[in-house]
C-alpha cells in the first residue's frame, strides 16, 4: 500500500491540515509505454495556494478529492518506457503519491553528479529558473544601480539578490526576521537588509537603504511592502510582479494605494511574470546557474522537511515564514 495527499477542501483564508486528506492505496503497476516512479522530493511553493481556489488563472485549480501536484524529483523504480531506464532520476509536476506510474511526457532526466537531487526543484528547477529569467527579461539589471528583492530569503528572492550582484548592482533584500536579514547579507552578499516585521515606517526604511533610489524591484510579497517601494522608485525603473504571498490568503481583495501616478511620472515599467512563459529559454538559464555555482557566484539554501506525511504542514509553513531558501518535503 503507498501513501496519497488528496486536496479535501477549498479553504477560506489560510490553508490549514483539514484541507487535506492522507489515504492509502494500492501499489499501482505501470502499463506498457509507461514508467513506475518513485517520489524522493516534493516541492512546496507559494503559488500551490492559487490552485486551492475554484477560479480561472493561468494553471489549472486543484479538484477537490483528487491528489495535489508540485514539482517532484522521483526514481525510475519499473520502466516499460525505453526512452527511461531503471535508476534514472527524473523531475516533473507529479502528484502527491509516494508512487505513481507515468508515460513520461514531461519529465526530464536529473543528475546527481551535477548537484544533490533537490537542488532540482531549487536553483536548478524553476526556482532558479524564475529567478534569473525574470530579472533579465524584465528587470534588465545594469552595473551601479540598485535592486530591491521582497522575500529576500526565501527560494526565490535569495537567487535574484545574488545574481544582481553577479550584475554589479547594489542589492537591498527586505526579510522578516533579524537571523534572515544578517543571512542574506553574510551568506549572499547582500549590501543591506530590512525587516519588515520590526520596521515601523518601510517607506523611510527604503529611501534610507537606497539614497540614490530603486532601479529595479523584485517583488515576492505585493502588498504594503509593493506600495513602500513605489514611493522610491527612479525614473525609468522596472519592477517585476513575480509574486504576491502577502494576499494569497485574503477573502477579498484589499484597497490599496493607486500606483498610477508614479508609473506615468518615473515612466515606470511594472509588469507580472510566469516562468512558463518562457521554456525556450529553460536549457541557456539552466546552463548558466550551473556555471554560476560551479564558479562558486551562486549559493543556495534549502529548508528540508522529513516524510511524505509532512506535505501538507511544510506547505503551510511558507505562510509562516518557515522556510529559508527552497523548502522541499524529503520522502
Amino acid at each position: 500500500m503507498i501513501k496519497t495527499i488528496l486536496f479535501k477542501n477549498r479553504p477560506a483564508g489560510k490553508p490549514s491540515t483539514s484541507n487535506f486528506e492522507l489515504i492509502t492505496e494500492d501499489d499501482p503497476k505501470p502499463a506498457e509505454g509507461e514508467v513506475l516512479l518513485k517520489s524522493l522530493y516534493i516541492s512546496v511553493d507559494p503559488y500551490l495556494r492559487g490552485r486551492m481556489r475554484d477560479q480561472k488563472s493561468y494553471i489549472e485549480p486543484f479538484k477537490l478529492n483528487e491528489p495535489l501536484e508540485s514539482n517532484v524529483v522521483a526514481e525510475v523504480v519499473e520502466s516499460n518506457n525505453s526512452n527511461f531506464q531503471k535508476g534514472e532520476f527524473v523531475s516533473g509536476m507529479l502528484k502527491w503519491k509516494e508512487l505513481q506510474t507515468s508515460k513520461g511526457s514531461g519529465l526530464n532526466k536529473v543528475h546527481k553528479e551535477l548537484a544533490p537531487l533537490s537542488a532540482f526543484l531549487g536553483v536548478l528547477g524553476l526556482t532558479g529558473l524564475t529567478a534569473h529569467l525574470g530579472l533579465e527579461k524584465i528587470g534588465h539589471p545594469k552595473e551601479g544601480e540598485t535592486l530591491v528583492v521582497s522575500g529576500a530569503a526565501g527560494a526565490v528572492g535569495s537567487i535574484v539578490g545574488q545574481i544582481g550582484k553577479i550584475k554589479g548592482c547594489r542589492v537591498i533584500g527586505i526579510a522578516g526576521t533579524d537571523e534572515k536579514v544578517e543571512h542574506i547579507k553574510q551568506e549572499f552578499g547582500f549590501d543591506v537588509g530590512i525587516n519588515y516585521n520590526s520596521t515601523k515606517d518601510m517607506k523611510q526604511a527604503i529611501a534610507e537603504a537606497c539614497p540614490g533610489g530603486v532601479d529595479v524591484y523584485f517583488d515576492n510579497v505585493g502588498g504594503e511592502i509593493l506600495d513602500a517601494v513605489l514611493q522610491n522608485v527612479n525614473k525609468d525603473a522596472r519592477i517585476i510582479n513575480c509574486g504576491a504571498i502577502s494576499l494569497y490568503n485574503e477573502t477579498e481583495v484589499p484597497m490599496g494605494p493607486r500606483p498610477e501616478g508614479i508609473l506615468i511620472k518615473n515612466t515606470v515599467l511594472m509588469q507580472g511574470f510566469l516562468v512558463r512563459d518562457h521554456v525556450k529559454d529553460f536549457g541557456s538559464s539552466l546552463q548558466q546557474l550551473g556555471s554560476w555555482i560551479k564558479e562558486g557566484k551562486l549559493k543556495y539554501d534549502e529548508t528540508v522537511v522529513e516524510g511524505f506525511d509532512k506535505l501538507p504542514e511544510a506547505f503551510i509553513g511558507l505562510f509562516e515564514g518557515k522556510n529559508t531558501g527552497k523548502m522541499v518535503v524529503k520522502i
